[in-house]
């Protein structure tokens, strides 16, 4: 397997910290608002990751943060008046089910930043120890020029970065040196060595995965627009607090989501939110777009993707059928040997997996499935399927559905066991009377009569 990793510009063969076992960050969301797209893109880029690493039998941990604390919390909670955290709690819950409709699932750990400050505070505690960070009578930063190696993600020279956080501190020594905590007497604060405050952005994601994953782990992604600032200022305060280097081993960014050709934004008005989408989509049609195209690249989003999305779903969804119907009817079949069909299907499942290996690429992926399907369609009007063909195809196709997170096939249907239970209420029943109980008896017979049934004793 190879992954390109951002630090190295390059497609590196993948070998975790401990064999078989992969630990994964994704910066999560700022819970001031509703999701929108370009979430949903970054997600399910790492949900089908994540997928495919279980797939090939790695024991994955998937954590994510929330930041359930920031300053536009704070701005939006006071418009609404309301508790910020009660509105992070209630944002929160808004994208955890808008991921739910996006089939966004494989998260093993959705951790708050709220819920992890005393480690924000014992790192903080460390840089300030090791010389990397100073105090003002405002807060404590991180000094970058200490970090001789800041810049190097983005491919960037301490020397040449512009100011990237407007700070009011007159008294840091650097306009580029990023807060690790702000010195603020007013709710929601709290207790630190250097007076009552709240952490900075960068610092709650380096304390968070030291917490569960150590300060050096496999795997951290997120979005190409987190590059610079944000990932530059974890790999300093990591690599500065622990004195281990690499931070991480691959850094993985999604392209970008745009509108009609244009990046979104409220002020362009192409803004829209996941609650926006799917009362029009079904998630499972804008999840097909998304994985339609490579996660590194950017994606357009519009009408037309959507409804080209949404016919390649339902035409493959519609082969199979057809498929499955020729599996309840063995007089449609016949002709090809079962030896040579199957061959056929091993090795075009090697090629579906082969694209997953080249750095997850969906796409080439979703080419091998449709050569597939024009495949079937080919048997299909010859006649030349077998029953134990198909079998293999449904399996290699609920394969292919599991890594992808899209159901190609309708859900199967319950059977009806309602004689059953009827069957073994009446029996019940029959006990029940045989010892005189009258007063249970006639409970069932009449809770029978409120679902319809009616029941008299002979």
């Amino acid at each position: 397997m190879f992954i390109y990793s951002t630090l190295s510009r390059s497609k590196e063969e993948f070998s975790p910290l401990k064999p078989n076992r992969v630990k994964l960050f994704v910066c999560g969301p700022t819970v001031y608002d509703d999701s929108h797209i370009g979430h949903g893109r970054t997600y399910i880029a790492f949900d089908c990751i994540a997928r495919y690493f279980r797939y090939k039998g790695y024991s994955l941990f998937y954590l994510q943060n929330i930041t359930d604390l920031d300053d536009k919390i704070i701005k939006r909670a006071r418009e609404r008046g309301v508790d910020p955290i009660l509105l992070a709690r209630e944002y929160e819950r808004k994208y955890l089910a808008d991921m739910k409709a996006l089939g966004v699932e494989n998260v093993n750990l959705h951790a708050r930043a709220t819920e992890h400050i005393p480690e924000i505070i014992e790192q903080i505690r460390k840089l300030l120890e090791k010389g990397f960070a100073y105090e003002t009578e405002n807060g404590v930063y991180f000094e970058e020029a200490k970090f001789p190696d800041f810049g190097k993600l983005s491919q960037r020279k301490l020397e040449d970065l512009t100011v990237h956080r407007v700070d009011p501190d007159p008294r840091k020594k650097s306009p580029g040196d990023f807060v690790l905590w702000k010195k603020i007497d007013e709710q929601p604060c709290w207790e630190s060595p250097w007076g009552r405050g709240r952490p900075g952005w960068h610092i709650e994601d380096t304390a968070i995965t030291e917490e569960y994953f150590g300060a050096q782990y496999d795997i951290h992604g997120g979005g190409l627009d987190l590059i610079f600032p944000h990932h530059e200022a974890e790999i300093a305060q990591m690599e500065s607090a622990s004195g281990l280097k690499p931070m991480v081993l691959y850094w993985m960014h999604t392209g970008f989501l745009n509108v009609k050709g244009e990046k979104m934004s409220k002020s362009l008005g192409n803004f829209v939110t996941i609650q926006e989408l799917l009362q029009r989509w079904d998630g499972e049609v804008f999840r097909f777009l998304v994985l339609s195209a490579h996660y590194r690249s950017p994606i357009d989003f519009g009408e037309d993707a959507l409804i080209q999305a949404q016919n390649s779903l339902e035409r493959i969804k519609k082969t199979l059928q057809k498929m499955v119907g020729f599996y309840e009817d063995p007089e449609k079949q016949g002709g090809i040997k079962v030896g040579e069909n199957r061959k056929i299907w091993d090795e075009v499942h090697k090629k579906f997996l082969e694209a997953m290996d080249d750095d997850f690429n969906t796409p080439q992926a979703l080419s091998v499935l449709f050569e597939a399907i024009r495949y079937i369609n080919r048997q299909l009007q010859d006649k030349s399927l077998k029953n134990s063909d198909i079998i293999k195809i449904k399996t290699i196709f609920k394969d292919w559905g599991e890594i992808l997170g899209v159901n190609f096939f309708p859900p199967e249907k319950k059977e009806d066991r309602t004689e059953d239970v009827l069957e073994i209420l009446l029996d019940v029943r029959g006990k029940l009377r045989e010892k005189k109980d009258w007063k249970l008896s006639d409970m069932i017979r009449s809770d029978l009569k409120d679902l319809g049934f009616e029941l008299e004793d002979s």
